[in-house]
Order: structure tokens, then C-alpha cells, then sequence
């Protein structure tokens, strides 16, 4: 009989590969002297213990901006994504730039939809041009083989990029909502879309999964596609995949036991 395989998840650090299952987490870095340290651990919030649909896809964001944290104080020599300062600024510059383009006389639709579109620079900035491609290439070759059983390419049908086409839909419908609202609470509905934004597209997402033949879903996935093969992933070298390959098997040696 087949042996049942973990659901996983992932995240390309600067120096190393962080790997997700239902409950718990491992995070492997090459150290500048070149040894690979590896944390591991439960994750503090856990989307799987959720009772209610309806939550579980906002507590899935939420589960992985609570355990950065945990990997940042368990494995300090850990770099991660969004530390640099160009990338702070890059996140500033997105959103001063969308809020002039909300001031501008643009057509409401296309005024959100470069809004949502600036909001991706900061994720790609972070990303081209670094060792984080080649480890987020790494990622998906060591969990994508492990879940297919067979060798796999840098490109994984679950990648975070192909949430890509569902949030840019969904953040664009929000912010059109949102101006309905009267003009003092057009920042809290701002909020409160963006919210519903997430969780919505994380939920289509999910839907994409598995109706991946589907001519929406193959449209819908497209742009994170195209960002995977061109900028998001790059081939990594032998080293990062033992980096990625460590990640993958002190989570896995914490999950088995649980879902044994």
C-alpha cells in the first residue's frame, strides 16, 4: 500500500529553505563558514486544528507570519526574505505609489488595478538577482520529489506565485468596494478588503489545486507560471538542494510520528 504523503509547504530564505507540515516546521541554512545548521519545532499556529472552513484559510496566512519569528530566534543565522533594506523601501514605494494613483483622475478599475500589480514589486525585487531564487528552486525540487516520488523541476504547482492571478483579482474587486464607502472610512474598508482579499484568493487557490484543468484555474495560474520559470526560481547548485533536502527530512522525521 501506498504510503500517505505529508501536505507541505515552503519558504526560501537568503541562505537556507524553511519546510512546513500540518504542525510543525524545519529550517536548514548554509552558515558562512559553510556548515548547514538545521531548527526544527511545532508551529505556535496551526491552521489544521481550525473546526471551521471558513477560518482556516486567513489562520493559513496567519500560521506562517507567526512562526517567522520561531525560525529567527531558534536559527539566528538565519536571513530572511524581506530583511534587506531595499526591500523595506521597495514596500514603501509600492504604496506611496499606489495612493497617488488613487488620487489620480484614473478610472476607478484601472487605478486598483495598478495598485495591485505595485503591490507584487517588493516580493520580485526581493527575489531577482539572488541566492533566494536558487534556493526557492531548491525548495520546490525537494518537496515537489518528495511528493511526487519522482525527480521534480524548480517549478511547483502549489508555489505561493500562483496566488499571483487570484489576489490581484480579488484586490482589485476589493478596492472597487471600498470606494462605496463614504471618504472618512475608506481606510478601515481599505483594510478590512485586503483582508477579505487574502483570504479569498487563498481559497481560490485551493479551488485552482484541484481543478487544475480547468481553463479559469490554467488562466488564473498562469502569471505565477510565468514568474516561477523567469524571475521567482533559478537552478540551485548541489549544495542548496542538501540544504533543502536537510529542511525536508527533520520535518518530515517531526511528522510521521503524527500523522502515523
Amino acid at each position: 500500500m501506498a504510503t500517505e504523503r505529508v501536505r507541505l509547504g515552503g519558504m526560501a530564505l537568503e541562505n537556507g529553505v524553511l519546510v512546513h507540515g500540518p504542525r510543525h516546521w524545519a529550517c536548514a541554512v548554509r552558515t558562512e563558514s559553510g556548515a548547514v545548521e538545521v531548527a526544527a519545532g511545532r508551529k505556535p499556529l496551526r491552521a489544521a486544528d481550525v473546526p471551521s472552513r471558513a477560518l482556516q484559510a486567513p489562520v493559513r496566512l496567519a500560521e506562517v507570519f507567526a512562526l517567522l519569528p520561531v525560525v529567527r530566534r531558534k536559527l539566528p543565522e538565519a536571513r530572511l526574505p524581506y530583511e534587506r533594506p531595499v526591500i523595506l523601501f521597495g514596500l514603501a514605494g509600492s504604496a506611496l505609489a499606489a495612493r497617488r494613483l488613487r488620487r489620480s483622475g484614473v478610472a476607478p478599475i484601472v487605478q486598483e488595478s495598478l495598485a495591485a500589480v505595485l503591490s507584487l514589486a517588493p516580493a520580485v525585487l526581493a527575489i531577482r538577482g539572488t541566492a533566494l531564487a536558487a534556493y526557492h528552486g531548491a525548495e520546490h525540487i525537494a518537496i515537489g520529489t518528495y511528493e511526487h516520488g519522482e525527480p521534480r523541476t524548480r517549478e511547483h504547482e502549489r508555489c505561493g506565485s500562483h496566488l499571483v492571478g487570484p489576489l490581484v483579482v480579488t484586490s482589485i474587486a476589493g478596492g472597487v468596494l471600498a470606494r462605496a464607502f463614504p471618504k472618512p472610512f475608506r481606510p478601515v474598508a481599505r483594510v478590512l478588503a485586503a483582508i477579505a482579499a487574502a483570504g479569498a484568493s487563498v481559497e481560490l487557490f485551493s479551488w485552482m489545486v484541484r481543478h487544475e484543468d480547468h481553463p479559469l484555474a490554467r488562466a488564473l495560474a498562469r502569471p505565477g507560471h510565468e514568474l516561477q520559470q523567469r524571475v521567482l526560481t533559478a537552478e540551485p547548485s548541489a549544495d542548496q538542494l542538501d540544504v533543502a533536502e536537510a529542511a525536508l527530512a527533520a520535518c518530515l522525521a517531526l511528522e510521521a510520528p503524527a500523522s502515523a
